[in-house]
């Protein structure tokens, strides 16, 4: 009787998965109690389709199928059904087959499972009419249920293997076993009794081992891997809980499982494959590989479009999420990361929920009640009630988790036939204490996980890249092994990670208690907290929840079909929401060489693979013939908008960054970085750990992240796009936005002693807070019409930022950071000064005798924000002010702690110009005061399109105080005494060492080896030839050394020349369309000559306020130098002022259309000025308050080049008009002077003998070569150079050098080729750039003081005024011209007694110098000189051509004229000769012949005065001289050694000299008496007192005419070079192109 209700239940399971079974054979069997198929084959279609997951079966078998029916004790001992070895064989599905499936299978499918539903219902029928009247049917199902829960499944061997590509991945499980348990989980037959109506199951997997390896072309695996698992044991509960014993489905379903110990352990060769595995997954879960198939099943039928609906498995985000996700995902890259899990979990819950009915329920039984009158066909529609949906809860909980990271290396048996075998080294291990993954979902309306585990920490283990640096002989502890570590032990926590799961004895379930879940958001949110969360793991907690409303009811599964055909109108009766919340619990991480080496190993293991991306991402297509969305939709949309948040929380993190102890990086990056050539790396010798090691600890307290982005932006953005004018909120939705906050930031320095412990960190940065926001417009290919819509916006805050070190502690951050970014290969890595860590690392309570002053600076309230559009991109920020002090500390002798500030900004310089601010009441600085920096730029997105508005900056900066003070220079020269340098233990032969301070050193050593052999011989040759000994080495080796620096040299000016001009091509194009505003306040430095400590009566930091109070309250004020800097403004042409913080992006009224239309610029500079405080209430000023205002202008123009490229040539214009300019100057402003020149001279000459700033490696004879005349050429072994390129007069055009002698056969000279024709070639295709500035002056007054030695009191004045004063410069490539020109020169003396009353003229009419003919009225001469002919300033002896010259340059120029010309020397012999070949044998003799091939120059001065007068007075002059005169103070003079250098001879020839044309009127010199002898003196009448010098004219040419008659050889050349150089080359119609050389 039982038989026949039993049977077809376990032939129904079994039919249904098995292929070629004859049911008549098996019932036969089951009769007799047992039953043994063997050899069986499973039906792959079948498994395929129920399962519904996007892998095909390639081969599945079992060996053995055993079935033990108890028939006599059915109602006590379970139904045994044992497979045993059953094998399955999976690959993913590719395109061809799942189109094949999709079109030409899909009605075949469809037969199968129409003739499977048929047959179901016929039986079902049958067995419902032909039911025995002999049994109730209320005890037929009861037993039926007792045998079904009661049924136990054992499997034995059971081996699961998945292929792709060259991955094998393997799964096997020795033995795997379900039952039925009872309350204690103890074996036992159950039932579902009420009131409890509940059924508890275990299974136990014991050894399951997954193996990965790879498999060669043929498919066969050469070399297997170690297990990624090996022989792990875990136990599984299941906990059904039922609504009544009629129950078909439960209402609860808990699967929880548990292992105790998991060790995972991966290889190189086996991370890539891993990655591929997980990346495998993630586009699985996201839709990525089904999604497009999805597509193609939808237009091929309808039938096989509902597959594909259900085979997405109705994501949890509604259809529409299927059609989109790949667009979606892929917009932009940065976010996938964000987005997995979200999409993950979606793509799990929808298969995990459509295996849930097929694992609890009875096909049989569980639709009799609704199926027996109708149709099979109609079975899921016509249903009186859907049933309602259970909550489903699975865990996962691992109590210790290892992860081993292992290198493999290939290793030959002795034998010559035996095969290789891998080798594998463990370097990297990740341990993890209770682990907890959660997942609760009903439906598809509530979803939820949570992940965390209490404590996990890594290690380091053998060696790494040669480096032995934790083998077990080193003896090195775990806790140095030990890089990374968060959260907490189990231990101190405890079973928290357990709680509330079937594994806990306090769970509801275990003490007989229906479970009650929270399936509300809200309150979700509110019990389970981030802080619940930590409380519980302590190390990570991640909560993922997802929930959906519908406004209409239940989502159900047609509701869902129709979501899915892109309506956006379904989008208004569901509402969907996403959060993610992760929190990271107190975590510690030490970046050293082991920790690095490792992690970056195995970065670069896992990219080293060529694996196809799974998908590719899809290219953005506007759709324009999209409809507008409805009132209706847009209002909809207002209402509710999905969105995905994610919130991560990072909380007191610190971050350890030693001193590299050795450092490969350069065999790493490249691969990293994606260039495959790695240097094999050798065995390194003997690691030893270096101790002290110094570190920078980096503590941050909370990290916040929050980031969001709407569901379905595929969808949204074209609507909202399409909208003319869519509301804020709107656009709102349609970015990524992204919140970044940052509390409690803080660095320091720390050590780590050899007992493994780090000292307390001395800070560097206190601790700070900062914020970022972030957003990115979503599919920004839409917007590309809406030129007002931001597609990135970004804003950084930081309220305040403050650095503070001593000099010690700075030189170690610069030690920290070369031992990483130099390569010092496995040997030792810099040893550590240990006076250097003495001086920052001081045992507490130890005092100092001499501490070390600390730097510190600040910045506050930084706000900067950028924009980018379509069109533009904008920078605007805001900084609000500047302070950097130093603090003296105080000393162990009573000295006191001082506070001395050195930079102040904002500060209100307005009234600094002028000295009397400092009688005046000063207010403080107030807190409303404006930023110091406001500034706000405009770029266009293409600079190359002409259709672009140009570029702005808005800028404006307030005043800033600065105080030099000597404590700076303290600082920066401070060097740690010299002391033992701590050196490694058993030191190994060959190995570098480096000293911090000998940096300059491994310079040299890193140039010299990358340099050729040349440059290594004259780099040793200038070594020698600064040792006083090897003398005879240096003269051997220098003519090799010569000629190579030479060509060095050269070389490198053409190439600086070249680069400086691209360098100015590229600023032109910078500015050329440049809307320029710019407003910057006085800047006030102060140079105090000994520190001026801020007093604890103002406001600390106030630098003129500190100035101020030791003016008036200081008898020991020291000498302060005070430079006032002045206030500039620039504005462009036609540009109105506008505020310089502007609300990005903006428009100005008069957009810059056309190149150039910027310029001419305008800028204003006012109120510099420089005086000097001399003690208490004592100012004095040196350059009175001084302004201009000047004009610049630029002009472009392109030049063809024969190049690709087309070059541009520059017109620069400067002219400058400068207010009157009045110096004044006393002995004690010298002094003071001096004396702070002597200070900055003594810091900059100190920096640079120890190498404090990094210098290049280059000798200075290497870059000058030797100097002309000197010993060096002579000796040089190459041909002599060509006389005539470097004879001044042989250029000019004499004919004694035999150059010009030799060609007075060529053709005569002809001027038929221009200038620019000529100098084309020296001007190359860079570019011309000339510049011309122009200087106007109305007056120049300089006031000397000085104290009458003879009578106490009496000052005396020596005045000079130069009046109308105008200089003019012109640059070109080939020339450089400077003008200058002086109206009137006097110069006058005054003296002024007890500084009571006027200043009186001093004697002899107090006249020094005069222009004028002030002295005719005051001189008698005593004996008149004889007449004489006027004299004539070009008389027979002078000349002739210097004669013409002069006679052309003497005008009218006021009282002096002065014009310099600089030329190269070529263009003279190419205006003087003009045939081709003439020019290139010419050129081809200046690059050979010459040493030197840089451009030799040709100087010019041409002077011309007016008559003048000049009174010597001895007296006068030495009064005057006195003034600068200064002396130091007297300072122990240390004795200094100083090495010899070899004398060098330096010939001053005509060739040093410039040509120099002099022309001057009448000089008359009066030398009168001293003023003691006109004292005793009688009569005027009776006594001369003066003796007067008059010289007629002053004359003077280069050239000298000879009197002795000469044969012109060369008449051509003679006539042109009659003329001076300048008059025939820069003549008014050439002046702008080029000009002479020799």
């Amino acid at each position: 009787m039982l038989e026949s209700y039993v049977t077809p239940i376990l032939m129904s399971y079994v039919n249904r998965y098995i292929k070629n079974l004859k049911p008549s054979d098996l019932q036969l069997s089951l009769w007799g109690g047992d039953a043994v198929l063997s050899k069986l084959e499973l039906k792959l279609d079948v498994l395929e389709q129920e399962l519904k997951l996007p892998f095909t079966f390639l081969s599945g078998h079992i060996h053995e199928l055993r079935i033990h029916v108890p028939w006599t004790k059915l109602g006590s001992e379970p139904v045994v059904i044992t497979i045993n070895t059953m094998e399955c064989i999976l690959k993913l599905k590719d395109d061809a087959q799942d189109d094949h499936e999709s079109c030409g299978s899909s009605s075949t499918n469809r037969s199968t499972t129409e003739s499977l539903k048929s047959l179901a219902k016929t039986r079902r029928i049958q067995q419902v009419t032909s039911t025995d009247p002999d049994l109730p049917p209320g005890y037929v199902q009861s037993l039926i249920r007792r045998v079904v829960n009661n049924v136990n499944i054992v499997v034995n061997n059971l081996i699961l293997k998945y292929v792709e590509d060259d991955i094998v991945l393997s799964v096997n499980i020795t033995s795997a076993e379900c039952y039925t348990v009872d309350e204690f989980w103890d074996r036992a037959f159950m039932d579902i009794l009420a009131p409890e109506l509940v059924l508890r199951k275990v299974i136990n997997f014991s050894d399951c081992t997954v193996c990965l390896d790879k498999r060669n072309a043929s498919g066969k695996i050469e070399f297997y891997q170690d297990p990624l698992l090996y022989k792990c044991s875990f136990c599984t509960r299941l906990h059904f809980t039922y609504d009544n014993l009629n129950s078909k489905i439960p209402s609860i379903i808990k699967i929880q499982a548990l292992v105790e110990s998991l060790k995972l352990s991966i290889t190189d060769q086996q991370l890539p494959m891993l990655i591929r595995i997980i990346q495998l997954g993630i586009a699985l879960y996201y839709g990525e590989i089904c999604s497009y198939k999805d597509v193609e099943v939808e237009e091929t039928s309808s039938n096989a479009k509902e597959t594909s609906i259900t085979q997405m498995g109705c994501e949890s985000e509604v259809g529409i999420q299927g059609q989109h996700a790949m667009q979606y995902q892929n917009v932009d890259g940065q976010q996938q990361l964000l987005q997995q899990d979200d999409d993950d979990d979606q793509g799990w819950v929808s298969w995990a929920w459509s295996l849930v009915p097929a694992l609890v329920s009875y096909p049989e039984e569980g639709d009799e009640s609704y199926e027996v009158d109708e149709n099979g066909v109609k079975i899921n529609r016509l249903r009186s009630m859907p049933p309602k949906d259970p909550v489903v809860s699975v865990g996962f909980y691992c109590t210790k988790a290892t992860v081993t990271f292992k290198l493999t290396e290939m290793q030959t048996e002795s034998s010559y036939y035996s095969p290789q075998k891998v080798k594998s080294k463990e370097v990297l291990c990740w341990e993890q204490e209770g682990t907890t993954v959660e997942v609760l979902m009903m439906g598809e309306l509530f979803f939820d996980c949570q992940m965390g585990f209490v404590g996990c920490k890594a290690l380091c283990l053998k060696g790494i890249m040669g480096v032995k640096d934790f083998e077990e002989t080193t003896n090195r502890s775990e806790t140095e092994a030990c890089f990374f570590s968060c959260g907490e032990s189990l231990d101190s926590k405890g079973l928290t990670y357990r709680t509330n799961s079937l594994f806990d004895y306090r769970s509801p379930e275990n003490n007989g208690v229906r479970a009650e879940f929270i399936l509300d958001a809200a309150q979700h949110k509110e019990t389970y907290t981030e802080i619940a969360g930590v409380q519980r793991f302590g190390a990570l907690y991640m909560d993922y929840l997802y929930t959906m409303e519908c406004s209409s009811g239940k989502g159900s599964v047609s509701q869902q079909q129709d979501a899915s055909t892109n309506k956006s109108e379904d989008l208004s009766s569901v509402q969907e929401m996403s959060t993610k919340r992760l929190v990271v619990g107190p975590m510690e991480l030490r970046l050293d060489s082991s920790s690095v080496h490792r992690i970056l190993k195995m970065v670069a293991c896992g990219l080293e693979h060529e694996y196809e991306p799974y998908s590719k991402p899809k290219s953005e297509t506007v759709d324009e013939s999209r409809t507008l969305p409805s009132q209706d939709e847009v209002a909809a949309l207002e209402e509710y908008i999905p969105t995905r948040l994610t919130c991560i929380t990072v909380l007191k993190t610190t971050i350890t960054i030693t001193l590299a102890e050795f450092n490969l990086l350069d065999n790493l990056l490249p691969i990293i970085l994606g260039q495959k050539n790695s240097v094999p790396y050798l065995n390194a010798p003997h690691f030893h750990p270096l101790r002290p090691l110094p570190a920078l600890r980096i503590q941050v307290e909370k990290v916040s992240l929050e980031h969001s982005v709407p569901m379905y932006a595929g969808q949204l953005v074209p609507a909202v796009s399409s909208l003319n004018q869519p509301s804020d909120n709107l656009l709102h939705h349609c970015y990524a936005h992204c919140y970044v906050k940052i509390f409690g930031f803080q660095a320091g320095l720390t050590s780590l002693d050899s007992g493994g412990s780090f000292c307390p960190p001395a800070p560097v940065i206190p601790p700070f807070s900062t914020a970022f926001y972030g957003k990115l417009l979503r599919l920004p290919s839409y917007w590309m019409k809406r030129p007002f819509v931001s597609t990135t916006e970004c804003i950084f805050e930081l309220p305040s930022l403050t650095l503070q070190a001593t000099r010690a502690q700075t030189l170690l951050l610069q030690a920290i950071l070369q031992s990483w970014t130099h390569n010092t290969g496995t040997s030792a890595s810099l040893p550590v000064d240990e006076a250097l860590l003495k001086d920052i690392f001081r045992p507490s309570g130890v005092k100092s005798q001499n501490p070390l002053p600390t730097l510190e600076g600040s910045i506050q309230n930084v706000e900067l924000k950028y924009c980018s559009t379509s069109l533009v991109k904008c920078v605007s920020g805001t900084m609000g002010s500047i302070k950097a002090c130093a603090k003296a500390p105080g000393r162990s002798d009573g000295v006191k702690e001082k506070l001395i500030p050195l930079i102040q900004g904002p500060s209100d310089t307005r009234e600094l110009h002028k000295s009397k601010w400092l009688n005046e009441s000063r207010k403080p600085e107030s807190l409303l005061a404006p930023d110091l920096l406001a500034f706000t730029i405009q770029i266009p997105q293409r600079m190359d399109s002409y259709h672009n508005s140009g570029a702005v900056l808005l800028a404006s900066v307030q005043g800033i105080a600065v105080n030099v003070d000597p404590i700076f220079y303290i600082w920066l020269l401070h060097q740690p005494q010299k002391g033992t340098v701590k050196h490694r233990q058993q030191q190994p032969a060959g190995a570098v060492q480096l000293v911090i301070a000998a940096t300059r050193k491994k310079e040299d050593e890193v140039s010299v080896g990358s340099t050729p052999l040349a440059m290594q011989q004259s780099n040793q040759a200038s070594e020698y030839a600064s040792s006083p000994v090897k003398t005879k080495t240096a003269t051997e080796s220098r003519p090799l050394s010569v000629p190579i620096k030479v060509m060095q040299s050269s070389e490198e000016w053409s190439s600086r020349e070249d680069r400086m001009k691209e360098f100015i091509g590229l600023v032109w194009d910078a500015v050329k369309r440049l809307t320029l505003q710019l407003e910057v306040q006085p800047c006030c430095v102060f140079f105090p000559n000994e520190s001026l400590p801020s007093p604890s009566t103002i406001v600390a930091g106030d630098i003129p306020g500190t100035v101020r109070n030791w003016y008036h309250t200081e008898a020991s004020m020291p000498g302060t130098l005070v430079l006032c800097l002045p206030q500039i403004k620039v504005i462009s042409a036609g540009h109105k002022y506008m505020e310089p913080l502007q609300e990005i992006p903006f428009v100005i009224s008069r957009p810059i259309l056309e190149e150039g239309d910027a310029f001419p610029w305008t800028i204003s500079l006012g109120q510099f000025s420089v005086y000097t405080l001399l003690g208490q209430l004592k100012a004095c000023n040196l350059v009175e308050p001084l302004g201009c205002t000047s004009t610049l202008a630029v002009t472009s123009h392109r030049l063809q080049a024969c190049g690709p490229e087309t070059r541009h040539s520059f017109v620069v214009c400067l002219h400058v008009d400068l207010e009157s300019l009045e110096i004044k100057c006393s002995n004690p402003q010298v002094q003071l002077l001096h004396e702070l020149t002597h200070s900055m001279n003594n810091a900059w000459d100190k920096i640079q003998k120890k190498g404090i700033l990094r210098q290049s490696s280059s000798h200075p004879e290497s870059i000058l070569g030797p100097m002309p005349g000197s010993p060096v050429r002579s000796s040089v072994s190459t041909a002599p150079p060509d006389a005539s390129t470097c004879s001044p007069s042989a250029d000019i055009g004499t004919t004694t050098e035999g150059d010009s002698v030799q060609m007075v056969d060529e053709s005569p000279f002809s001027d038929s080729s221009t200038l620019e024709q000529k100098t084309s070639n020296i001007g190359g295709t860079t570019g011309c750039i000339s510049l011309w500035m122009q200087w106007m002056l109305p007056k120049v007054t300089v006031k000397l003081f000085a104290h009458e030695p003879s009578s106490k009191g009496t000052e005396i004045c020596v005045v000079g005024e130069l009046e109308d004063l105008s200089a003019s410069v012109d640059i070109q490539d080939v020339y450089t011209k400077l003008k200058c020109k002086v109206g009137s020169f006097n110069i006058d003396h005054y003296k002024n007694s007890l500084g009571e009353g006027p200043w009186s003229l001093g004697h002899f009419g107090g006249v020094v110098l005069s222009c004028t003919d002030k002295l005719n009225r005051r001189t008698l001469l005593v004996r008149p000189l004889s007449k004489q002919d006027p004299f004539n300033h070009f008389s027979g002896f002078f000349p002739p051509m210097a004669a013409k010259l002069l006679e052309g340059s003497h005008q009218q120029h006021g009282f002096l004229s002065l014009t310099y010309t600089k030329a190269v020397t070529r263009n003279v012999r190419h205006k003087l000769t003009s045939r081709p070949e003439r020019v290139s044998r010419s050129l081809h003799r200046l690059a050979e012949g010459a040493v030197d091939s840089s451009p030799q120059y040709l100087h010019e001065i041409l002077l011309s005065a007016q008559p003048f007068d000049v009174v010597l007075s001895l007296p006068l002059i030495h009064k005057v001289a006195n003034i600068f005169q200064a002396k130091l103070p007297k300072k122990p003079k240390a004795k200094r050694k100083s090495t010899g250098q070899p004398m060098r001879a330096y010939a001053l020839t005509s060739r040093d000299l410039p040509l120099m044309y002099i022309n001057t009127g009448v000089v008359r010199v009066f030398f009168p008496k001293g003023e003691d002898e006109l004292r005793e003196g009688g009569s005027p009448q009776t006594k001369e007192d003066t003796l007067v010098l008059k010289i007629g004219s002053v004359c003077m040419a280069p050239q000298a005419d000879n009197p002795l008659g000469r044969t012109v050889l060369r008449k051509d050349i003679y006539h042109v070079s009659c003329g001076s150089v300048v008059s025939t080359l820069a003549s008014e119609s050439e002046d702008s192109c080029s000009t002479p050389e020799t």
